[in-house]
């Protein structure tokens, strides 16, 4: 009996510990081991997909397309009037600027309204506000405003030059003598002169009024007045007596030779004056502006310009009042766009006005946008086509050409 329960229990103990029922039992415990894995790492996705539709609903929407640019009309197109970017013609507006504007405007194909402004300011301020969507006239790209603005690609290439009077409208030498006359060296010599003749005159009168023959009478008046006439007269080397007395005649060596020398420094003085009057219509450069009242528009480059070289300024909010204050003299120059000055000086300014000089400064004008301007690329596609098919030749040569003048 002892020996059966032994026997059994070596056979039930041998296939405990054998190796198929080993492995049999591991196996069974590693499935249980990855089904639980598995169930925990469904469950954590599941959570946190829910956790993310609960947050952000929107999510689980398709997103929808954003409106083409192009599909927003009309664009507000600020500009402003100058000549021959932009100009009026019977109630529209014409130009070299609207016309390039009109053309872009075809090729993305968007309507736009011109919105009128008197100057740069008020045009910046327009887009910055957001009361247009661009702006298209004779604007300069600049460090500055790209700060708070974008620019399109380069439009046209000009620069700062000079415009001055028309010299042979001063050519006259009645005026210049009258000016010499009330210029304040002439007028400065001649107080000097006075003063002389004065002191002269009291000296010869106190030396000359006890001399028996002297040439001056002893009352004060009118001998005074004698005195001062044969100062004047010796002063200018026309004297016609002499004194009699030693010390008047002392007196009348010394002055005659001021006299010599006060003639030589009215002859210099006069003549220094003179070829300055000459000279101001000789503004050919920047470093003949020192010293000029130089006239332009208010916010402009060309403002700017002048007063980092420190020149005089005289600002205005229209170019046409710089061209009226040069005509009546106010000022000396107009420093402004090349193009503008020269279109100017072409037409109406004809036989009255020249540019001088060459370029001060290059600038480059462009069509100025809001930052992020979703319009900028359309915008640089359309131009670049443009100027690669021809169109933009022509109206440069439609607006520039001096055979179309």
């Amino acid at each position: 009996m002892i020996n059966a329960i032994a026997t059994r229990f070596r056979l039930l103990m041998a296939a405990r510990i054998s190796p198929i029922g080993y492995f049999d039992r591991y196996n069974r415990k590693n499935q249980i081991r990855r089904s639980l894995a598995l169930y925990t790492c469904i469950g954590l996705v599941g959570g946190i997909l829910a956790l993310l539709l609960m947050v952000s609903p929107g999510l689980a929407q398709k997103p929808e397309p954003q409106q083409s640019p192009q599909l927003q009309q009309p664009l507000l197109v600020a500009t402003r009037v100058i000549l021959p970017f932009v100009l009026p013609d019977k109630g529209e507006l014409s130009g070299f600027s609207i016309d390039l504007w009109r053309s872009i405007a075809n090729k993305i194909g968007v309507e736009s309204k011109f919105i009128e402004y008197s100057g740069v300011s008020e045009l910046l301020s327009a887009i910055k506000e957001g009361k247009a969507n661009l702006g298209i006239s004779a604007i300069s790209i600049t460090a500055e405003r790209e700060q708070n603005f974008d620019f399109s690609l380069p439009v046209f290439a000009g620069g700062l030059q000079i415009m001055v009077r028309n010299p042979e409208k001063n050519d006259s030498a009645f005026p210049n003598i009258l000016q010499l006359f009330f210029s304040a060296t002439l007028l400065k010599v001649i107080g000097i002169a006075l003063v002389l003749i004065v002191v002269a005159a009291h000296i010869i009168w106190l030396s000359e009024r006890n001399h028996k023959d002297g040439l001056i009478s002893k009352s004060y008046y009118p001998g005074i007045f004698k005195a001062c006439w044969w100062a004047a007269a010796t002063l200018a080397t026309q004297a016609d007596e002499m004194p009699k007395g030693v010390l008047g005649r002392l007196v009348g060596i010394v002055w005659m030779f001021i006299g010599v020398l006060f003639v030589a420094y009215f002859t210099a003085s006069a003549t220094t004056s003179l070829t300055v009057q000459q000279l101001q219509g000789d503004i050919r450069s920047i470093d003949d502006l020192p010293g000029r009242v130089v006239v332009t528009t208010a916010g402009s480059t060309a403002a700017t310009y002048l007063r980092e070289n420190n020149l005089s300024v005289l600002e205005v909010t229209k170019i046409e009042e710089a061209y009226d204050a040069l005509q009546a003299k106010k000022a000396d120059a107009v420093v402004f766009d090349a193009p503008v000055l020269l279109f100017y000086a072409a037409h109406e300014g004809k036989g009255k006005v020249q540019v001088v000089g060459s370029i001060l400064r290059e600038e480059s004008y462009g069509i100025i946008l809001p930052n992020n301007s979703p319009y900028r690329k359309p915008i640089n596609l359309a131009l670049l086509s443009l100027k690669e098919d021809g169109t933009y030749q022509s109206l440069y040569d439609k607006w520039f050409d001096p055979k179309n003048s």
